[in-house]
C-alpha cells in the first residue's frame, strides 16, 4: 500500500496525569503514517484522490488540543479516529506520539506510544420477528449509519424466513449488510448490543422471539474464538436466513475456514 508520512510534528498541549502537566502544558511530537492508494492522484494530479496533509495537520492539532487527556494512549486513539473518519480514502493510519518532557526523573529522549488503526470490512446479519419487522430492521440500519466508526456499504433485500431452533414463534424478516468499520471485533459487537438494547431487545429464551437481532458474520478474513465473540459466526453455513441475503450482496465472499464461496454454500444447503 502507498504511504504518506508526516514526521516530527510538534504540538504544545496540556496532557498528562499530574496537575502540573495539565496546568503548564508541554511539547508533544507526532509521527503519522498514512496507508492509501496514491496511483490515481499521481497520474491525474487530483488532490481529491489523495490527502491534503496541510489540512490534516491543522485538524490533528485542533483535535489534539481541544481536550486534556490523562494518557497519551487516549490522545493517540483520538488522532487515529479523526484521521480515518475525516478521510475515508485512508485505509489505515499509524500514530506515534512522543512525549519528550515526560516526568520520569531520568534522562530519556522521550516516552512514546504507537498505535495502528484502519478500516475493516465486516458482514452483518439482521433479523426481527416482533412488531413491525421491516421498521425494526430499518431503524437498526439507521442507527448503524449514524455511528461515526461505521460506514454501511451494502444492504440486501429483506426476506421472510421460518424460525430456526425454537419454531413455536412468528416468521422472521432477515437481511444482510456489508459495512466498513474502524471498530475492533469486540467493540463492533459492543455497538451491536448497544443498538439491540436501545431497541429494547429482551433475551429470555434461546433462539426465541426478538425485536432485533444483529450478528457479526465475517470480519475481514479473520478467524477468532474467545469468550466474547466467534468469527466467522458459528453454524452460519447451516442457516439459509443468513446465506440467502448474504449471497445477494457478496456471493463470492469466501468463508475463511470452509474455503467456500457464499453462493456455493447456499446451493449446497438447498
Amino acid at each position: 500500500m502507498d504511504k504518506i508520512y508526516i514526521k516530527n510534528f510538534e504540538i504544545f498541549a496540556n496532557h498528562g496525569v499530574f496537575s502540573e502537566e495539565k496546568n503548564l502544558g508541554q511539547k508533544f511530537i507526532l509521527d503519522i503514517e498514512l496507508s492509501l492508494p496514491l496511483e490515481e492522484a499521481g497520474k491525474t494530479e487530483n488532490l481529491k484522490k489523495s490527502v491534503h496533509y496541510g489540512e490534516l495537520c491543522l485538524g490533528i492539532e485542533r483535535v489534539f488540543t481541544e481536550k486534556s487527556y490523562d494518557l497519551i494512549e487516549s490522545a493517540a486513539e483520538k488522532i487515529a479516529e479523526f484521521t480515518l473518519t475525516t478521510y475515508p480514502i485512508i485505509k489505515s493510519v499509524k500514530v506515534k506520539l512522543k512525549k519528550p518532557w515526560a516526568p520520569i526523573g531520568r534522562h530519556v529522549d522521550y516516552a512514546a506510544v504507537e498505535i495502528e488503526r484502519g478500516w475493516h470490512e465486516a458482514y452483518l446479519s439482521v433479523g426481527s420477528n416482533i412488531g413491525n419487522k421491516e421498521d425494526n430492521l430499518n431503524i437498526a440500519i439507521k442507527m448503524l449509519k449514524e455511528t461515526k466508526e461505521v460506514m454501511v456499504e451494502k444492504v440486501s433485500s429483506f426476506i421472510v424466513t421460518e424460525p430456526w431452533g425454537n419454531v413455536d414463534q412468528d416468521e422472521f424478516l432477515n437481511g444482510a449488510l456489508m459495512i466498513r468499520t474502524t471498530l475492533s471485533p469486540k467493540y463492533l459487537l459492543d455497538k451491536l448490543l448497544e443498538i439491540e438494547e436501545k431497541m429494547h431487545r429482551v433475551r429470555e429464551v434461546k433462539w426465541g422471539p426478538r425485536i432485533i437481532d444483529l450478528d457479526v458474520i465475517f470480519y475481514d478474513d479473520l478467524v477468532l474464538e474467545d469468550d466474547y465473540i466467534t468469527i466467522p459466526h458459528p453454524r452460519m453455513e447451516e442457516r439459509e436466513f443468513v446465506l440467502k441475503p448474504l449471497s445477494e450482496i457478496a456471493p463470492n465472499k469466501v468463508h475463511p475456514l470452509l474455503n467456500k464461496r457464499i453462493f456455493k454454500m447456499l446451493e449446497e444447503l438447498k
